[in-house]
């Protein structure tokens, strides 16, 4: 027999049963209403805040991002390294392999979807009855990194679409043709000039650290007046179309834009704030200090020692060893004199090849013999860190080291501030000596390089000139210049951009990508050998991003870059 209780139960799940059926979901459940987001109602504006946290997420990451997370450094796509991977999309830079439809970087639908998110942030946020002084410095906020996207186009294909602040609507015509490249830097450094103002003045309280200060808004002018007066864009453009010379550049040269980007370097050194730092790797390990103007901020993490650590390691501190630093780029550290290695003077010995180097070298990639984990990096031929015989290993017989901490008598890993730096003061200080030396004024540049120098551990030499000869001439200090920013600012995503604004890259990307080979002797001696890792190739229309494709189709306006 069925009892009473039973019967009501079954009664009682019957009833609710019908009950949710008469429930129809007309939308989703986790869909947020725009009257939730923009709530007249809400003093504290939590939903906007966390509309605007959002946009922050837009802003550009770096370390192993090519191919999402755990991908390849972008300079695996230049001669400073390989990826220790074979096939890889990074690579696809350096051996010919890029289309509209194939580009491991493909940045426009990321850049717009993140301008978009601004302008209805724009839009809205004074609905929201927040204190309006703290409105005023999100809407700061959400116009620079617009501004910040926008260079981030830029610096990629050239003048894009300004949208200004419209949120277009599927009714709204789309077809919107492409801004000249003078327009665009115009614009986005009259946003970073509008803002400045609003942002937080440093030094930035703890509470507030990650937010966007007011030097960063310096900063980015500085950085895109440097790109606009560089010789790709400053009248050197290799556009042949008249139509695309002004869209991927300036039309005619212009000495004064050296003077520009001067004036906003000088701008923030001015600021009396940002600093170089005693140490050179603290500087990435840091996680509030004053050499870092702004950084992509993430949770304490040891992903950048897993990914790309020498392969040897196994648990509890497993590494991966995904980048391979190229001897392109090992040879250009100076010795400790800082001299270049292929200067008589500078004490350099081929088979004692990392002795008496600058300091960065070891900060900067792995080699054999550095201590790791208590035991030396072993990238010798059958090292342990080279053993042959598996997939993934080093091509070129180095691994990454920048960005990590010291572990070097750690038995684990332990989670570390890796936030990725976007700008920096020695940056800075190198636009600075670069727009001085262009602008003729090469004594100046001089002094600026030797601040690097000096916190680089680089030594003064009797003359106090770091390794710089007395009465060097204007091209030749480009060339150090530009070096010196190779090492300096190494796997931080400028030399992929750099050797192209420079219009270098048709030497530095073409030819041999090498390695060093070490071979262990009987008697314990080692042997090196440079040899070639692979043959890289440039054609002048790398010298731009293809739009992509499917832009192209869907906006017949859009002219495609030169070559594509």
């Amino acid at each position: 027999m069925i009892s009473k209780k039973y019967i009501s139960s079954f009664i009682l799940a019957t009833a609710l049963t019908f009950a949710a059926c008469e429930r129809v979901e007309t939308e989703p459940r986790d869909w947020i209403l725009d009257t939730l987001v923009w709530d007249d109602k809400d003093k504290n504006a939590t939903v906007a805040v966390f509309f605007l946290n959002n946009i922050y997420s837009y802003i550009p990451d770096g370390f192993n991002r090519i191919n999402g997370l755990g991908g390849d450094f972008l300079e695996t796509g230049t001669d400073d390294a390989i990826p220790s991977r074979t096939n890889r999309q990074a690579e696809y830079y350096t051996n010919g392999l890029i289309s509209t439809v194939n580009n491991p970087d493909p940045y426009w639908g990321t850049s717009y979807a993140g301008i978009r998110r601004v302008n209805i942030f724009l839009s809205n946020i004074d609905k929201v009855p927040a204190d309006p002084n703290s409105i005023t410095i999100w809407k700061a906020e959400a116009r620079y990194i617009r501004a910040l996207l926008y260079f981030e186009l830029v610096k990629r294909y050239g003048g894009v679409p300004l949208i200004g602040d419209r949120v277009f609507t599927i009714q709204d015509d789309l077809s919107i043709p492409r801004n000249t490249y003078e327009e665009c830097i115009n614009y986005i450094v009259s946003e970073c000039d509008a803002v400045k103002g609003t942002l937080t003045p440093e030094p930035v309280s703890d509470s507030n650290w990650g937010k966007i200060p007011r030097g960063a808004t310096i900063a980015l002018k500085a950085r895109a007046l440097l790109y606009a007066a560089s010789p790709l864009f400053n009248g050197g453009g290799i556009s042949t179309n008249a139509n695309l010379k002004a869209l991927m550049g300036y039309p005619t040269y212009d000495v004064n834009r050296w003077q520009k980007a001067l004036d906003a370097a000088n701008e923030l050194i001015g600021l009396n704030y940002y600093a170089l730092q005693t140490s050179f790797s603290g500087v990435f390990t840091t996680k509030k200090n004053t050499e870092i103007i702004l950084a992509k901020q993430s949770g304490n993490n040891f992903l950048i020692e897993n990914y790309n650590a020498p392969v040897g390691f196994g648990s509890p501190a497993a590494s991966l060893g995904l980048t391979s630093p190229s001897q392109n780029l090992v040879d250009a550290f100076p010795t400790i004199t800082g001299l270049d290695i292929t200067n008589a003077q500078s004490g350099y010995d081929p088979q004692n090849p990392y002795a008496n180097r600058d300091p960065r070298l070891a900060l900067t990639v792995f080699f054999n013999g550095q201590t790791w984990l208590r035991r030396a990096v072993e990238t010798f031929e059958g090292g342990l860190d080279k053993p042959g015989g598996i997939a993934v290993q080093t091509r070129t017989g180095y691994y990454l080291r920048k960005f990590m901490a010291d572990f070097s008598n750690n038995t684990t890993y332990t989670n570390q501030s890796h936030n990725f730096p976007l700008f920096r003061y020695s940056e800075i200080l190198l636009n600075a000596a670069e727009a001085l030396n262009e602008l003729g004024r090469t004594t100046e540049a001089v002094t600026r390089i030797i601040d690097i120098r000096k916190r680089a551990g680089i030594r003064a030499g009797t003359d106090n000139r770091y390794g710089i000869k007395a009465g060097i001439s204007q091209t030749e200090m480009r060339a150090l210049i530009q070096n010196e920013r190779r090492i300096e600012l190494a796997f931080e995503e400028h030399r992929f951009w750099d050797i192209r604004r420079w219009k270098i890259a048709e030497t530095a990307t073409s030819g041999s990508l090498k390695g060093m080979k070490i071979v262990k002797n009987t008697n314990a001696t080692l042997t090196f050998t440079p040899f070639v890792v692979s043959t890289m190739k440039f054609s002048n229309k790398l010298y731009s991003m293809p739009l992509p494709y499917d832009e192209t189709l869907k906006n017949n306006k859009l002219i495609q870059n030169e070559g594509w």
